[in-house]
C-alpha cells in the first residue's frame, strides 16, 4: 500500500509540473508570436504608433487577473467537497482517509476562498484606477 501510495504522489507531483512547464511555454509561444506580428508590420514599412502596439499586444489576452482569480477560485472551491466525498468513499479501504481527505478538502476550500476573496480585491483596485 505504501509503494502504491508513493507512486500516486509522484505522479500528482509530476502532473503538477507539467501543468506549469506547459503554462509558461504557452505564455512564452503566445509573445513570441505577437512579436513577430510587430516585427512584419515593421519590415514591411508601415507606420505604427503606441495604440496599435498596445492593440496588438492585448489582441488575444483580453483577460483581467481580478476575473481570472474569482474564475480560480471558484473552480478550485468546487474541488473542495469532491475531495471530501473520495475521502468518504476511501474510508471503506482504510478508515483514517476520510480525515485526511477531510484536512486536504478544508485546505483547498481555504485557496479558493483566498482566490476569489483576491479577485475582489483586485476588482475595486482595478476600478478606483481606471475611473
Amino acid at each position: 500500500m505504501e509503494v502504491a501510495a508513493s507512486y500516486g504522489a509522484l505522479g500528482f507531483w509530476l502532473f503538477l509540473a507539467a501543468v506549469v512547464v506547459a503554462g509558461i511555454w504557452f505564455d512564452a509561444r503566445k509573445r513570441e508570436s505577437q512579436q513577430e506580428t510587430l516585427r512584419r508590420i515593421v519590415e514591411s514599412g508601415q507606420r505604427i504608433d503606441s495604440a496599435m502596439i498596445d492593440k496588438l499586444l492585448a489582441a488575444g489576452g483580453g483577460s483581467r487577473a481580478d476575473q481570472d482569480l474569482k474564475v480560480g477560485g471558484m473552480i478550485v472551491m468546487s474541488v473542495a467537497p469532491g475531495l471530501a466525498i473520495l475521502g468518504y468513499f476511501l474510508a471503506r479501504l482504510q478508515e483514517e482517509l476520510f480525515g485526511v481527505l477531510l484536512g486536504v478538502s478544508l485546505l483547498v476550500g481555504l485557496v479558493g476562498v483566498g482566490l476569489y476573496l483576491a479577485g475582489k480585491m483586485s476588482e475595486r483596485w482595478y476600478n478606483e484606477s481606471k475611473g
